[in-house]
């Protein structure tokens, strides 16, 4: 009976890998974006600089590049701001100064703001802990109420 699982391990697991799907990493710029397209259905992590050479904005998207499916687990959308000249509705509703990381929640409110980088595993630990993220979560797993 081993061998015989052994047999199929060694025939099917090539193929679990590839089974698997990576989503790439995408940051949507502001401009032209509002809150209005996201309430009730996405998070939203926006990350703001005065100029894209920041090193903390090149740093933060590198952080976020390195793990997207934690963050599309939790309906995460990243969107970049980086021109203050431009007075997006971002800009105007969350008046960031210099670098600027924020966390929104699905209902649009303000949750964290952080001045410098975070990584997924720290934002995702956040998102984990916001009232609406444990609901979500007792209602996709209701065997741990």
């Amino acid at each position: 009976m081993k061998i015989l699982q052994i047999i199929v391990l060694t025939v099917f697991l090539p193929f679990a890998g590839n089974a698997q799907e990576t989503r790439p990493f995408v940051a949507i710029d502001a401009t032209g974006v509002t809150m209005a397209e996201f309430l009730w259905l996405k998070r939203l992590v926006v990350v703001f600089s005065d100029s894209p050479n920041d090193p903390a904005f090149a740093k933060q998207l590198e952080l976020l590049a390195q793990e997207p499916e934690a963050l599309a687990e939790r309906d995460v959308v990243v969107i970049t701001d980086t021109n203050p000249a431009a007075a997006t509705f971002f800009r105007q509703k969350l008046r960031p100064r210099g670098f600027s990381l924020v966390l929104l929640d699905k209902d649009g409110g303000v949750e964290i703001r952080k001045p410098r980088p975070w990584d997924v595993r720290e934002i995702t630990r956040a998102i984990d802990k916001f009232p609406l993220a444990r609901q979500e979560i007792l209602e996709k797993y209701p065997s741990g109420r």
